[in-house]
């Protein structure tokens, strides 16, 4: 994001409305401790809001912020080079914000870099700063992310860099990302320390999944099964037919079969139908989009196809999920801090939908 030899560390958050605490932490405490670690005040932050009053998370806890965004627009057009601009959201899309889009445009025309936290990313796609290039999304995001902003490379990643764009899932993947710019500024051996400090026992690279696949409680280490999942998940639009798929693997049709049954208790085939499923209930909940439309998106031949595979899945038609009531019922298993969706195919209706953290 700035290179070793810069002497510009100073970052701008800006909190938007209902941001994840969590997230904003993680990036900030990544900052802090690498202070601590160095001995010296190598990065600084400061917290931005619109108006420069406290600024509500989504857990309701509020953070004080040093300026408003007015004055900080002003404040960058008398700095000889911009700072450098971190965009922190949450489970929510950001409605529009002209003056924002234009900060934005106006850090990344001087050569600015930016950065984009969860939902803090569709802040920069709608600025039009991530056009062409990889975006980490969170996966509840992705879905209305690419129907959205088609001409950016999204990804279900922890978090990216494209040159001077960075972005992340949100969660704790800030700290992830954070402590890859302290490595390209002070080495590895700094970052260790700092994950000794935090209790951090694994960091995540850029590219590297935000989450377990469904059905899965630990983690997969069967590299085979992994690519698999990889083809499926980018192939939910038009799926591709499963001898292809197992293709990608290397290995035969009945082998992936068996290791599929073995690590996450569910068949190839019935795996690709719930993430295809799980895409559609995503766009259900989070846009406008006629159902014909989703079922269309998501690979299903007809809207009564879609309907039928949706209700088995999830016990209600799709335009039931829509109803507030089913929402909030919905909204309590996949909240944005659970790692991943498990859907037992082999259970009943009730205990279809279930959450592991």
């Amino acid at each position: 994001m700035l290179d070793s030899q810069s002497t510009c560390r100073n970052f701008s958050f800006y909190l938007l409305p209902a941001f994840s605490l969590q997230a904003f932490s993680s990036a900030v405490e990544a900052l802090r401790l690498a202070n601590e670690v160095l001995g010296r005040d190598v990065y600084s932050w400061q917290v931005i809001s619109d108006d420069g009053q406290p600024a509500a998370s989504s857990c309701g806890l509020l953070v004080c912020a040093d300026s408003s965004l007015p004055f900080e627009r002003e404040r960058t057009r008398r700095l000889i080079s911009a700072p450098a601009v971190v965009v922190v959201g949450g489970r929510n899309a950001p409605g529009p914000h002209k003056q924002l889009d234009a900060w934005l445009r106006e850090c990344r025309n001087r050569r600015g870099r930016v950065v984009g936290i969860s939902s803090g990313t569709i802040a920069l796609a709608r600025a039009g700063l991530a056009e062409g290039r990889r975006c980490a999304v969170h996966w509840e995001q992705f879905p209305i992310f690419s129907e959205r902003f088609p001409g950016v490379i999204a990804t279900q990643t922890a978090f990216e860099r494209d040159g001077n764009l960075y972005t992340c899932a949100g969660g704790g993947a800030p700290f992830d990302m954070f402590l890859d710019l302290v490595d390209h500024h002070h080495g590895a051996i700094v970052v260790n320390r700092i994950c000794e400090k935090a209790i951090a026992c694994r960091i995540r690279s850029a590219g590297d999944r935000q989450r377990l696949p469904l059905h899965s409680r630990v983690q997969l280490n069967h590299q085979a099964v992994i690519k698999v999942i990889e083809a499926m998940e980018a192939n939910l639009t038009e799926p591709l037919p499963l001898d292809e798929i197992v293709g990608f693997a290397g290995l035969s049709r009945r082998q992936i079969e068996r290791l599929f049954r073995r690590e996450l208790g569910c068949s190839p085939s019935r795996y690709y139908l719930d993430l295809r499923l799980e895409k559609a209930h995503l766009l259900l909940i989070s846009s406008r989009l006629p159902i014909v439309e989703i079922a269309m998106a998501c690979g299903f031949v007809s809207a009564s196809h879609f309907s039928k595979a949706y209700r088995d899945a999830y016990g209600c038609a799709p335009h039931q999920s829509r109803l507030p009531v089913y929402q909030r019922k919905r909204m309590r298993s996949t909240g944005p801090e659970n790692r991943t969706l498990q859907i037992d195919c082999r259970l009943s209706n009730e205990r279809m939908l279930t959450a592991t953290s």
